[in-house]
């Protein structure tokens, strides 16, 4: 693993891996998909970050060949970087995993206290979307406890396969 800049983090972006999906009924013939992976580090309350990351994440996506998803993709990504850097105050690692069938994008942060959607407060420009927009958008998403923090992840796309 190489070591960079606080912030920046160790990166791959597109990174392509071979993934058994399915076998024929016999069992005999496997069937293997390209898979990319973006993943990357990010610093404690870095919000530079955030449009690196949206720019690593439309790279990872160009070949999906979905704009109409990437961009959505690109808005939630943020959202939930945002929120990762803003309400823990602590670091932050992006994951976004791709296939012919789906995006999945998680944001693991290192504190317990899960996220909780509200409604947003008339005239309050800045706050209370993020998860609302998540919710409305994702095809799925959820928060998955760790030892330490949280995932909080969406999908779009047949993303069961991603």
């Amino acid at each position: 693993m190489t070591s960079q800049a606080r912030g920046s983090g160790p990166a791959t972006a597109g990174a392509p891996a071979a993934r058994t999906t399915e076998a024929e009924a016999d069992g005999t013939a496997e069937r293997t998909e390209r898979v990319h992976r973006l993943s990357r580090r990010l610093g404690r309350a870095d919000l530079k970050a955030v449009p690196e990351v949206r720019r690593a994440l439309r790279e990872l996506l160009r070949p999906w060949g979905r704009p109409e998803e990437s961009d959505v993709a690109e808005l939630l990504t943020s959202e939930l970087v945002t929120n990762a850097l803003v309400h823990t105050d602590d670091d932050a690692i992006v994951t976004a995993t791709v296939s012919p069938h789906g995006l999945r994008v998680e944001v693991r942060d290192f504190v317990a206290r899960g996220p909780r959607p509200r409604v947003p407060v008339a005239g309050d420009d800045t706050g209370g979307r993020g998860l609302v927009l998540v919710e409305s958008l994702a095809d799925a998403w959820g928060v998955c406890p760790h030892g330490v923090g949280k995932s909080v992840w969406f999908e779009l796309g047949d993303a069961e396969a991603a």
